[in-house]
């Protein structure tokens, strides 16, 4: 049995993902020679699916680094960690991950700690879902409320809420209800409205309250003539977000 990494063996968090990594590919190799499927429902693939749950968190406790740097190791995490990638694949995507936690990554030695910055929404919560188009809005959105640019965030908040509510419905095959006569999907209003009254969704308490929100929020700074998000009015429906977009993720069974 491959130990997993204890804390008091790692001087960092860095170190910590580096040696799952590690355990990763080994618990891949080791699939291969017992000829196991790791997609399966047996004892390597479960081993693998545990790894990569302990390496997201880990990920999330790292200091933070610019949306780039965060959006190619959330890349590379998926790559080791995926029970599907080629083996040569696996092998690569551990050598250029250790290389970044050891460069990009690496925190200097005389550095006092800092309090962790995640942005507005945890990225490694959408990289779950192994949907890229989600992980490049989670980004730009980060990005944008950590420059300041708060209207272009809301923006970003509404289009993923959007995405959310869309994934949901077409997950339980209902996507019909949400789209128009001319088969194209309604605007965001209508996708709350519509979504709130859905029976098969069954909506959470705290999702119905949330939801309306965000809509208002986000139509504020796109249509708003001469209104400007301020990050106080975004950090005021946050945890809001976090609570709807993840539902709905859930819902449309991508986490």
């Amino acid at each position: 049995m491959t130990a997993r990494p204890r804390k008091s063996e790692s001087a960092s968090g860095a170190a910590t993902l580096e040696a799952l990594a590690k355990l990763a590919l080994d618990v891949a190799k080791k699939a291969r020679k017992h000829r196991q499927n790791l997609a399966n429902d047996n004892y390597y693939g479960n081993r693998l699916a545990t790894l990569r749950a302990d390496a997201t968190n880990c990920f999330r406790d790292l200091a933070a680094q610019s949306a780039g740097d965060t959006t190619a190791m959330a890349e590379l995490l998926q790559s080791v960690f995926e029970p599907t990638t080629p083996t040569s694949a696996r092998v690569q995507a551990v050598r250029e991950l250790v290389f970044s936690l050891r460069t990009t990554w690496k925190q200097p030695s005389t550095a006092l700690p800092s309090q962790k910055t995640v942005g507005l929404f945890p990225l490694t919560l959408l990289t779950q879902a192994k949907r890229g188009y989600l992980v490049t809005v989670g980004t730009q959105m980060n990005g944008c409320f950590e420059s300041g640019w708060y209207d272009a965030c809301a923006v970003m908040m509404r289009r993923l809420v959007e995405i959310s509510i869309i994934e949901a419905f077409e997950h339980k095959g209902i996507a019909q209800k949400i789209k128009s006569a001319d088969d194209n999907y309604r605007q965001l209003s209508d996708l709350v409205s519509i979504a709130l009254n859905e029976p098969m969704l069954s909506l959470s308490r705290n999702v119905k309250k949330y939801l309306p929100q965000l809509r208002d929020v986000g139509h504020m700074s796109a249509h708003g003539r001469f209104f400007h998000a301020q990050k106080e009015d975004l950090e005021k429906v946050q945890m809001g977000f976090r609570v709807v977009v993840e539902e709905f993720l859930r819902h449309a069974g991508l986490i």
